[in-house]
C-alpha cells in the first residue's frame, strides 16, 4: 500500500511472508465465478489449487470429491465433463469448489448472485448459508438488502470508501432513510412492517426478513 496498511487475520499485508499465509486461509470467488474456470474437466479445475499446495495425489483426489459434494456436485456424473458443458448455476458451483477444495477458514464473495435466475440464486444462497452453518466464516459483497437481512449476521455498509454503519441487520435496516441518502434501499419486509404500522397495526419494528414478518402477523 502506498499509504496505511491492511491487516487480515491479525497479519499485516504488507509483509510477503504473512501476505502468502493469508492467502493459503482466504478463499476469493469473484462476481462471475465461472470465468475463473479453465480446464479441460471438472475434475482438473477443481483440483489446480490442491495440486499448487503441492499435495500428494490420494490428498488432491479427496479434495477433489469433498469440495464438490460439499458444492450438490458428484465427481462420479460431472468429474469427466467440461466445465462449459454445465449450466450457469453448476459452473458457479464448480468455481466454488475449486475455491473450496483450498480449504480456507474464511470465504469471501463479490456478488455472488450477479446474473443468476431465481432458481438458481435461491440454490446458491442455500449453498452459501450451508457453508456457513458447517463453520466457514463468509465475507459477502452484496447490494441485495434482501438477501443479506436474510442471510448476514454482521453487516458493514460502505459509502464512498468508508464506513457508514455497522451492526447487525436489524439495527442497520432501523436506520433506512439514511440508507436511503446514499442509494442503498432496506430490503421489502422493513417498508412493509413501516407501512402496517403507520396503519394502526402493532408489529415489531426490528423485523427484516419475510418470515419473521409472516410470524409476527
Amino acid at each position: 500500500p502506498q499509504e496505511g496498511s491492511v491487516c487480515a487475520l491479525g497479519l499485516d499485508l504488507s509483509s510477503k511472508k504473512d501476505a502468502a499465509a493469508v492467502k493459503a486461509k482466504v478463499g476469493v470467488v469473484f462476481q462471475y465465478p465461472e470465468r475463473q474456470l479453465f480446464a479441460e474437466t471438472v475434475a482438473q479445475d477443481v483440483a489446480f489449487g490442491p495440486h499448487n499446495l503441492g499435495l500428494p495425489q490420494d490428498e488432491v483426489d479427496r479434495r477433489v470429491e469433498s469440495s464438490l459434494s460439499r458444492v450438490g456436485l458428484d465427481l462420479s456424473t460431472v468429474g469427466d465433463k467440461s466445465p462449459f458443458e454445465l449450466s450457469g448455476g453448476q459452473q458457479r458451483r464448480v468455481a466454488f469448489a475449486g475455491v473450496l477444495a483450498m480449504e480456507p477458514e474464511v470465504l469471501v464473495l463479490d456478488e455472488p448472485m450477479a446474473g443468476l435466475d431465481p432458481a438458481a440464486r435461491r440454490d446458491l444462497l442455500g449453498l452459501i448459508d450451508r457453508l456457513h452453518r458447517e463453520g466457514l466464516t463468509v465475507v459477502m459483497v452484496s447490494h441485495s438488502m434482501d438477501d443479506v437481512a436474510e442471510y448476514a449476521e454482521h453487516i458493514i455498509v460502505m459509502n464512498e470508501g468508508k464506513v457508514f454503519a455497522e451492526g447487525i441487520p436489524s439495527e442497520i435496516f432501523a436506520k433506512y432513510k439514511e440508507l436511503e441518502k446514499i442509494g442503498l434501499m432496506a430490503p421489502q419486509t422493513v417498508y412493509l412492517v413501516r407501512g402496517l404500522n403507520e396503519r394502526g397495526f402493532c408489529i415489531n419494528t426490528d423485523i427484516v426478513t419475510p418470515d419473521e414478518a409472516v410470524e409476527e402477523i
